[in-house]
């Protein structure tokens, strides 16, 4: 079974601007299974904030089963008739056979009507390594000198990263520079503490470079496509922690 894993992250606009990780998508397109639950992180949220339920998925403890991809994540794929099809999946790196799941876990699913994003579960291998790709977040806030340098970065270029315990947003961050020490932005907030553990760990075992830059007129939010690689400890399961896990279904 070639099940994958998604996770649903949705933000309070209203007060904090905090995001949470509310809902879990296990996808097995070959056999046409989806799954969706909801996760601790929506507990969290609506304790916290008062998280309204989502209007596909109304029951926070109901385990709601699809044979055809939940309207919620197939409205954030592009269509496959769409002329710039091919286009947009070479921003994603992807081939044009590219399925729903494998284009949502590169284009994090964000649309300017509302306030989630999607992203995948970390996956640990058999030795310990990972791998991962997401675009570049937050360098629009950076200097004017970083965003010039970040103009100029090419395909395969090495990337450093480094751990910020002073970010005023989110007080802990993961900044990414340039071998030649430019702040061009941030990993996603979501993979912060799994990579502060895998850097603890191993930090000599930390890789990055650039997989892809798409140049203007290309979203703002998809201009530099990063890959990520690094080591956990055998004892460690990345995204484990209360807020990534299935609420019980009830019934």
């Amino acid at each position: 079974m070639s099940e994958r894993t998604l996770f649903l992250a949705w933000q309070d606009k209203e007060h904090t601007r905090e995001w949470f990780p509310i809902g879990r998508l296990d996808a097995d397109v070959a056999s046409f299974s989806y799954r969706f639950r909801y996760t601790g992180g929506a507990k969290e949220a609506q304790e916290k904030v008062g998280f309204p339920p989502l209007w596909d998925f109304p029951d926070l403890e109901v385990d709601y089963r699809s044979s055809d991809l939940f309207p919620l994540f197939r409205n954030r794929v592009i269509a496959p008739g769409r002329p710039d099809r091919a286009d947009y999946l070479s921003n994603l790196d992807l081939p044009e056979d590219a399925d729903p799941i494998e284009i949502l876990s590169v284009n994090g699913g964000s649309r300017m009507t509302d306030n989630h994003e999607v992203f995948p579960k970390l996956v640990k291998g058999e030795d310990g390594n990972f791998r991962c790709r997401f675009f570049l977040h937050g360098w629009r806030h950076t200097n004017g000198e970083a965003q010039r340098r970040l103009e100029c970065l090419k395909a395969n270029e090495r990337l450093n990263v480094a751990m910020e315990v002073t970010n005023p947003v989110t007080s802990l961050a993961i900044q990414i520079q340039t071998e030649d020490y430019h702040m061009i932005g941030w990993t996603p907030r979501y993979l912060v503490r799994d990579l502060v553990e895998a850097m603890a760990d191993a930090p000599d075992r930390y890789r990055a470079h650039v997989v892809k830059v798409n140049p203007v007129p290309g979203p703002s939010t998809q201009r530099v496509l990063i890959e990520l690689s690094g080591h956990w400890s055998p004892d460690y399961e990345p995204m484990s922690s209360p807020e990534f896990q299935p609420l019980p279904a009830t019934g």
